[in-house]
């Protein structure tokens, strides 16, 4: 059992836990995982900020779920569902969501009515585009905050996840965001491996 990260307010743990996610990333053993992920925390951001209004186009929804499927728990069905989802309305309905940052809840409700998209893949959504207000919902990171209780998918449990890291973030300081807190996070656990549910998200 690794020690609690979450119980901690040591900064340099915070900042290891941090420095390792790449390598954890690429200790999954999932193929795609790696180009998948530099993709979502680099090229992907960077794209979207050169939008006005800023918007996903459909591919990078696609992508953005294979990534959180690799670096999760894969379900074709959503993949399908996903895919199946215009690009007009994907276009549309992000913009919309965006327009909407940074509300607590409903930017991830409208992003949440695309086909095969819940709150945990409108969160990655939101995580590429305003890293500073929204958290990735992962279930391996909810499980570590004792506060939340069992790790659940919904607009409601994605709302309390997400004030937690944002304080926590807070607390840190140094450039910490909601998003890192849960890089490091989910590095400190191992990745994948520590936790498996299978629920729709």
């Amino acid at each position: 059992m690794r020690d609690s990260l979450w119980a901690s307010s040591d900064t340099s743990q915070w900042q290891h836990a941090l420095a390792s996610y790449n390598a954890v990333i690429a200790a999954q053993g999932v193929g795609s995982l790696v180009d998948h992920d530099s993709w979502y925390h680099t090229q992907l951001p960077e794209s979207v900020a050169l939008r006005s209004p800023a918007y996903f186009t459909h591919d990078e929804l696609v992508r953005v779920t294979e990534w959180k499927m690799a670096r999760g728990v894969w379900r074709a069905r959503n993949l399908v569902l996903v895919r199946g989802n215009s690009s007009d309305v994907v276009e549309q309905v992000t913009a919309d969501g965006f327009t909407l940052v940074p509300d607590p809840l409903q930017p991830v409700r409208t992003i949440a009515t695309l086909a095969g998209v819940g709150p945990a893949t409108a969160s990655a959504v939101l995580a590429a585009y305003a890293p500073q207000y929204y958290p990735f919902l992962d279930e391996i990171v909810a499980a570590q905050v004792p506060s939340l209780g069992a790790p659940a998918f919904t607009p409601g449990y994605y709302r309390r996840y997400a004030e937690a890291l944002c304080t926590r973030a807070r607390q840190l300081a140094g450039g910490w965001t909601p998003a890192k807190v849960e890089r490091a996070l989910w590095a400190h656990a191992g990745g994948k491996s520590a936790v498996t549910i299978d629920s729709l998200t």
